[in-house]
């Protein structure tokens, strides 16, 4: 998902300003960050970042640095040239390539998609190629799942046949699908596969690029990414057909190769002046001093200062958040990938983007107040049950693990943070509960993909929401023949399923000491506000609204 970073472009002006070169010459070392801000980013990485930096300044390298595990297992370092997912900026290429075969005469942005792929059918037919761009087009979600097959025909079947959220022009909705039926002309118009007009066209010049999963694949050596759970992410083996990613969501590469090819992009290396203009210029109004660019967030000076445009993507299946940030002035890119851990790249630039921005030292990460000796670990871990019904589970294991079952235990360990935070949970609770009860095409699709695979669904159970990864979460009990089954939806605006995961694992937080009890390992500031403490057999959380006391079974 494109996303912006609140005080990205002043925190990129104030990091590439406190950076230095080792080297005036191409092949020379890797510049690194200057001492104090690299440094700072130690830091960082010692609370939970785990990643790569990459800046620079009117085309040249200004700072590149590896922080983390590229493989905890082995203990493979992050460096500057590691391979990162990069996600839904993979748009921001796949825009691109549309623009250049615009620049060919091959096609125009005004173009109707029906009119250039002549099988696709339903109401997105009449959806220009910018409309598509903008996700002005009224598609609504994405082809299929990220890793499952899908070839060109079944792609092209499930977008035609999606229920529009809005005639073509008249709305505003972020979708994959659009960027999908993109990769699906470039095919069309090229003569050539996407993935061979990509690599060789939109991408030369850059040698780690390429994409994750099939070939030509990105070159280098890779991150592995950890998802929420501790678990790997996908590794880059999926065989395909790829159609559900290549557009939207398939692209790797290292992040001075990013940093390089946004210079590129912006300054007339990849498509024509016109072209470049095109998509540098807001067009779709988003509120907030931002708006829509093909492939692109634009942000006015009003926030932060000096406009910048932005893309990233993050929160998928692969474990890899990816940021990239052009600032006209001074010709200036940032580019940041994190590979999981406490704190992604989006994290770490949201809590000391405000200190840089005012000119400040960057803030320590939130560290634990006290210790916690593991032998203690004994007399708590266990179940604890709720009066309502609910229940938390300890464990122990590399560290403190409290996880909720149950939408009472749910909502006290994850409160909204403030009366419009919990309206937003109320509304989403609400269209999770309408999917599931089958009372949109969108809900009767998936209750049919459920039941093909699990039987048939008796029922869905609210198990409480949480917020994760920028979306919120709707967690439900499905009942199937084979017995109860966590899951949980995050919907978009018009109730399309965004990202789901069936046979999900509870909601969890990790604990560390404060005082006379523990808080969530949070070093960024963005968890849940509660505070967490045990006494005998009793288990107490603390939020804004109150306290709520389990007994252990």
């Amino acid at each position: 998902m494109t996303k912006l970073l609140p005080a990205l472009a002043a925190a990129a002006a104030a990091l590439l300003a406190a950076c230095t070169s080792d080297t005036d010459t191409p092949a020379g070392p890797k510049p690194r960050c200057d001492p104090e801000l690299d440094a700072a980013l130690a830091a960082w990485a010692d609370a939970g970042f785990s990643g790569s930096v990459a800046l620079a300044a009117g085309g040249e390298p200004v700072c590149e640095a590896g922080y983390g595990a590229a493989d905890r297992a082995s203990g493979r370092p992050n460096t500057a040239d590691t391979v990162f997912a990069i996600g839904s900026v993979t748009k921001t290429f796949t825009a691109a390539a549309i623009f250049d075969l615009a620049d060919q005469g091959l096609l125009a942005p005004d173009d109707r998609v029906g009119d250039l792929l002549p099988e696709l059918g339903g109401p997105v037919r009449d959806a220009t190629l910018l409309q598509l761009m903008l996700h002005t087009s009224g598609l609504n979600g994405a082809a299929g799942a990220d890793h499952e097959p899908l070839s060109r025909d079944d792609a092209l079947a499930a977008i035609g046949a999606t229920e529009p959220a809005f005639a073509p022009g008249t709305g505003y909705l972020y979708t994959n699908a659009g960027y999908t039926l993109l990769a699906l002309v470039v095919e069309e118009i090229a003569g050539t596969s996407y993935r061979e007009h990509a690599t060789t066209r939109i991408l030369s010049g850059l040698p780690s690029a390429g994409f994750w999963d099939g070939s030509p694949g990105a070159v280098g050596e890779r991150a592995i990414g950890y998802l929420d759970d501790g678990s790997t992410g996908e590794s880059g083996d999926f065989a395909g057909p790829h159609w559900a990613l290549d557009g939207n969501g398939g692209l790797a590469m290292s992040m001075p190769d990013l940093a390089a090819w946004t210079h590129a992009l912006f300054t007339g290396g990849v498509v024509s002046a016109e072209s470049t203009a095109a998509i540098a210029a807001p067009v779709v109004d988003l509120g907030d001093g931002a708006a829509e660019t093909p492939g692109w967030v634009a942000r006015d000076a009003s926030a932060y200062g000096e406009p910048f445009l932005a893309a990233a993507g993050g929160g998928g299946d692969v474990g890899h958040d990816t940021m990239v940030v052009w600032i006209p002035s001074g010709e200036r890119v940032i580019a940041v990938a994190s590979n999981g851990g406490d704190v992604s790249g989006e994290e770490l630039m949201a809590a000391i983007g405000p200190a840089l921005v005012a000119g400040d030292p960057i803030p320590a990460p939130d560290a634990p107040g006290g210790t916690f000796d593991p032998e203690a670990a004994a007399a708590i871990v266990g179940d604890y049950r709720l009066d309502t019904g609910g229940t938390y589970r300890v464990t122990h294991d590399d560290g403190l693990r409290l996880a909720a079952l149950g939408a009472d235990a749910v909502e006290a360990l994850f409160p909204p943070r403030d009366e419009a935070a919990a309206d937003a949970v109320r509304t989403h609770e609400r269209a999770v509960a309408d999917l599931l009860a089958g009372e949109t095409a969108t809900g009767r699709e998936e209750l049919a993909a459920l039941e093909d695979e699990f039987g048939p669904i008796d029922g869905a159970e609210p198990a409480g929401t949480v917020l994760a990864e920028g979306e919120l979460r709707t967690y439900v009990t499905l009942a199937t023949g084979d017995g109860p089954l966590l899951s949980w939806y995050a919907l978009d605006d018009k109730g399309g399923v965004a990202a789901v995961e069936v046979g999900a694992e509870p909601p969890a937080l990790t604990l560390v000491p404060d005082g006379d009890g523990f808080r969530p390992a949070d070093p960024a500031g963005t968890g849940p506000d509660v505070t967490v403490t045990f006494t005998g057999d009793d288990l107490t959380v603390a939020g804004p609204d109150g306290a709520t006391t389990a007994r252990r079974n």
